[in-house]
C-alpha cells in the first residue's frame, strides 16, 4: 500500500519539536524521511526525560516515527559534501537552526538550490530570518509569553498561564508541513523549488484568531478569562455535584434547551439574555444562575440531558481516559510498534485518515545513525572499508 507522499525524500536536520513533528507527518502521509544528526545522536530530546525506556526518551518517540536515521559532522568537509549528495536526491530540506547557522555551514538556500534547483527548503527560526530579533533564540516558552497567548490564558487569580504543552511548535510544525506541500505542488508546475521561512513567533500570533481580531477591530486589550470564551456564552466549565464539564452554546436555539434542561425556560426569554450578544454583555449576572442549577446534580445526568436535546457538551478527562476512550481506540489513535532499543512501545497515532492511502507506521523512531551503512553506502558517500 502506498502514500499519499511517496517518492518525496525529505532531508531533516531539525531536532526538539517544530521541525520533527512536520517530517513526522510528512512520514506518516508516506514520505521518505532521513534524520540527520551530528555523530552521536545530537536531537536533545533523546535525554529529555524521564520517563525513558531502555534508555530511550518518551519525548524522542511521540515526534520521529517514519523516519531513518544517519549521522554526519556538518562542519567537516565529508559531512557537509554528503548532505550536498544527498540534496541532489531529495526533495527537501529542514532544518531549525538559529539564523545564520545554514549560511556558515554553506548550506544556505541559495548554495543547495544551484545544486537542486527543484529543492524546497524550509527553515523554522524562533523569529524568522528576517526583523530585529531575528538572532534571537526561540524557545516555546518564551513565545508563548511574547505572542500574547500567556497574556490570554489562565484567569485573573492564576494570572498569566502557559498551555499545558509546546503548542507553538505544534504550530509550527503543522504550518511548515502545509507550506511544504504547498511548494511541492506548486513545483509541479513552475518545476522549481523555494525557501520557507517560518517562525514560532508569527504562528504563535496567527493562532490568536477571533482574540486577536477583537483587539484589531474594537481596540480593547482582551482580559485572561479563564475558561470562558470571548465571544460566546455559555461556553465555559461549570462545577457539578461531583465534578465538572464544559458546556459550549454555539446559538440562541441551543441556548432555550438549555435553559429548559435547566428547569429554567424564562432565561432564554430575558431581555439580558435572549441574544448571544445580550449574553456577552451580561456574562457576569448570567453565570452564577446557570452554576446554581448544575451544581444541584451529578456530571452524568447534565450531560446525558445535554446530549439528548444537541447541546455540546463533555467531561474534562484525563489522559489516562483518554488513552482508554472507546472512540479514540476505535480510530487507531494509538498505535503499538517494536523499537530495537525500547522494546514495545506505544504511540499517539495520527489523525490524517485517508481513503486510498492511509497513513501507516512503516519505520520506528530510529536510534541515532541507525541506517548510515544502508543509506549512505547506497549514496556512494561511505564504502565497506
Amino acid at each position: 500500500m502506498t502514500g499519499a507522499l511517496e517518492n518525496i525524500r525529505i532531508l531533516d536536520l531539525s531536532r526538539v519539536l517544530a521541525g520533527p513533528y512536520c517530517t513526522m507527518i510528512l512520514g506518516d502521509l508516506g514520505a521518505e524521511v532521513i534524520k540527520v544528526e551530528a555523530p552521536g545522536g545530537s536531537d536533545e530530546t533523546r535525554k529529555w526525560g524521564p520517563p525513558f525506556q531502555n534508555g530511550v526518551s518518551a519525548y524522542y518517540l511521540c515526534a520521529n516515527r517514519n523516519k531513518k536515521s544517519i549521522t554526519l559532522d556538518l562542519k567537516s568537509a565529508e559531512g557537509n559534501e554528503a548532505i550536498k549528495s544527498l540534496v541532489r536526491e531529495s526533495d527537501v530540506i529542514i532544518n531549525n537552526f538559529k539564523t545564520g547557522t545554514m549560511q556558515r555551514l554553506g548550506l544556505d538556500y541559495e548554495t543547495l538550490s544551484e545544486i537542486n534547483p527543484g529543492l524546497v527548503y524550509c527553515s523554522i527560526t524562533g523569529f524568522g530570518e528576517t526583523g530585529p530579533y531575528k538572532d534571537m533564540p526561540g524557545y516555546d516558552f518564551i513565545i508563548q509569553a511574547m505572542s500574547g497567548l500567556m497574556s490570554i490564558t489562565g484567569d485573573s487569580e492564576s494570572g498569566p498561564q502557559k498551555v499545558g504543552v509546546a503548542i507553538t511548535d505544534i504550530l509550527t510544525g503543522l504550518y511548515a508541513c502545509v507550506g511544504i506541500q504547498g511548494a511541492l505542488l506548486e513545483r509541479m508546475h513552475s518545476g522549481k523549488g523555494q525557501k520557507l521561512d517560518l517562525s514560532l513567533y508569527d504562528s504563535a500570533v496567527s493562532a490568536l484568531v477571533n482574540v486577536g481580531s477583537n483587539y484589531l477591530m474594537a481596540g480593547k486589550i482582551p482580559e485572561a478569562l479563564g475558561n470562558q470564551h470571548a465571544n460566546i456564552v455559555p461556553y465555559q466549565t461549570f462545577s457539578t455535584m461531583d465534578g465538572e464539564m464544559v458546556i459550549a452554546v454555539g446559538n440562541d436555539n441551543q441556548f432555550r434547551n438549555l435553559c429548559k434542561i435547566l428547569g429554567k425556560p424564562e432565561y432564554a426569554s430575558d431581555e439580558r439574555f435572549r441574544t448571544n450578544p445580550d449574553r456577552v454583555a451580561n456574562r457576569e449576572t448570567l453565570i452564577p444562575l446557570l452554576q446554581a442549577v448544575f451544581s444541584t446534580k451529578p456530571t452524568a445526568y447534565w450531560q446525558k440531558q445535554c446530549e439528548q436535546n444537541n447541546i455540546p457538551c463533555g467531561p474534562i478527562q484525563t489522559v489516562d481516559e483518554v488513552a482508554n476512550d472507546p472512540q479514540l481506540n476505535e480510530r487507531d489513535m494509538f498505535v503499538d510498534t517494536e523499537h530495537p532499543t525500547a522494546g514495545d512501545i506505544r504511540m499517539i497515532g495520527s489523525p490524517l485518515k485517508l481513503s486510498r492511502t492511509p497513513v501507516q507506521t512503516t519505520n520506528h523512531p530510529p536510534d541515532a545513525g541507525e541506517h548510515n551503512e544502508e543509506l549512505l553506502k547506497k549514496l556512494g558517500i561511505i564504502n565497506d572499508s
